[in-house]
């Protein structure tokens, strides 16, 4: 197993072929939901950190001067521009790409780990990071489902206020709190837009819920983020 750990023409085959399969089966997943980075993307990502990592460990063993990890530190830090390129923000304040932006993250992280000849951490990361893309991410909509809490976006009916959709909202024992007015949509649609907190004070399943706010006299438009 050791000279798995040594850079040899053997190692370098094992560890890069190691980088497209387990990159791979994460790209694959986000491929599927069709995001902006899918197979493709991240099988690239883990590819060239892998590559980063052995062409440092290259120059230490080959020149035995420098820093075995100095190389992988600037992917770590370097990544950064496309995590950011791949979270956008809507028009109603949604971010999205988050997720894709910390599995790219990830994705340069295992292809480090096994650019160094860590195998081990590489394949349990890689299991684990599949994991929460996948079963956390069922669980998670499961949660998201069932509360009685959420964030919705609203534009109100053209002379309608704020206070008159509070109102309509208290009569059903509905809270509608954390209110952030939408000035930019404001001023474009000529009707009033806002962010809020929901909270249902009854035990009403989320589907009803989500129904008493659609009949609410006041709203013309409304959008869960």
């Amino acid at each position: 197993m050791m000279e798995l750990r040594e850079l040899t023409l053997l190692s370098v085959g094992i560890r890069i072929a190691a980088a497209i399969l387990l990159s791979g089966v994460i790209g694959l997943e986000r491929g599927l939901k069709n995001r902006a980075a899918g197979f493709r993307t991240y099988m690239l990502v883990c590819i060239g950190a892998c590559m980063v990592m052995m062409t440092n460990q290259y120059i230490y063993q080959a020149l035995g001067t420098g820093d075995p990890v100095r190389m992988g530190a600037q992917v770590v830090s370097g990544i950064g521009f496309l995590g950011a390129g791949s979270i956008i923000v809507t028009t109603h304040n949604q971010i999205k790409g988050l997720t894709t932006a910390a599995g790219l993250w990830a994705s340069a992280c295992i292809g480090l780990a096994i650019g160094i000849g860590f195998y081990e951490v590489a394949v349990i990361g890689s299991v684990a990071v599949f994991l929460s893309m996948t079963i956390l991410h069922t669980w998670e909509d499961h949660m998201r489902r069932n509360t009685r809490i959420f964030t919705m976006y609203f534009e109100l009916l053209p002379e309608k206020k704020i206070v008159d959709i509070l109102k309509e909202a208290r009569e059903r024992e509905i809270s509608l709190s954390n209110v952030q007015i939408e000035s930019d949509n404001t001023a474009a649609t000529d009707t009033i837009c806002f962010l809020a907190t929901v909270k249902g004070k009854r035990k009403l399943s989320r589907d009803a819920l989500m129904k008493q706010l659609e009949d609410l006299p006041s709203v013309l438009f409304m959008e869960e983020l």
